[in-house]
């Protein structure tokens, strides 16, 4: 793909920042953001029939019945973490790498974390191979997050989930933050912002969404 494909794609970003910018409050990204936008092909992370379109901004399909989220969406939910370089982040939901390969541009560590045992030895290949050394893929059930690793400065979950699971939030730092889909697929979502403070749980709606289902165990 040229570098005309991926300046069309920032382009349209920020055409719906400025579009959901009175639902969501954030009329463009922080500039960070945009620049992993720019740097992670997002070619590499979709099927090869699906290459043509991979600057488009839709989900495509990945196989196993999951997607790769749209790129307007990905930019939200990473610029929503408001990722610092020395942060660590749990990712719920790896599929084929694409956000968890955004969030390696920003922070100091990933963890992601995927059901679908095929999808995780595939991501993690696929970022092995691209040079992504700060990245760990994990086959797991993500309701009960990554406790060995806790607490996280950051947590985003990329299927939907009936119910904030509780075990996220208390993996959270003091002053961390969440972004996740709540609601039950086929109906559309609430993308929640939950923050940390202390003891303090604050969360906010920031945009309807349409995501596949979580399935896992603690989430039935």
């Amino acid at each position: 793909m040229s570098a005309e494909s991926i300046q069309a794609m920032l382009r349209t970003i920020e055409e719906e920042c400025h579009f959901t910018g009175g639902i969501t409050g954030r009329f463009t990204l922080r500039q960070r953001v945009f620049d992993a936008m720019a740097t992670v092909r997002r070619e590499d992370f979709v099927p090869d029939e699906l290459k043509p379109y991979a600057y488009d901004n839709n989900p495509l399909p990945i196989g196993n019945g999951q997607t790769i989220s749209q790129p307007f969406i990905v930019a939200l939910m990473t610029d929503l973490l408001e990722p610092d370089p020395n942060d660590t982040i749990l990712e719920i939901g790896t599929g084929s790498g694409y956000q968890t390969a955004v969030l390696a541009q920003l922070i100091k560590r990933v963890y992601s974390l995927e059901i679908i045992p095929e999808l995780a030895k595939q991501a993690a290949l696929r970022l092995q191979h691209l040079g992504y050394d700060t990245v760990e893929v994990i086959a797991s059930d993500g309701s009960f997050g990554l406790p060995e690793h806790a607490p996280y400065d950051g947590i985003i979950v990329t299927a939907a989930v009936p119910r904030i699971p509780k075990a996220l939030v208390e993996q959270l730092t003091p002053f961390g933050k969440m972004v996740i889909p709540v609601g039950r697929p086929p109906l559309p979502q609430d993308l929640l912002l939950v923050e940390k403070f202390g003891d303090k749980i604050t969360s906010r709606s920031i945009l309807s969404v349409a995501f596949v289902p979580f399935t896992g165990q603690g989430q039935a």
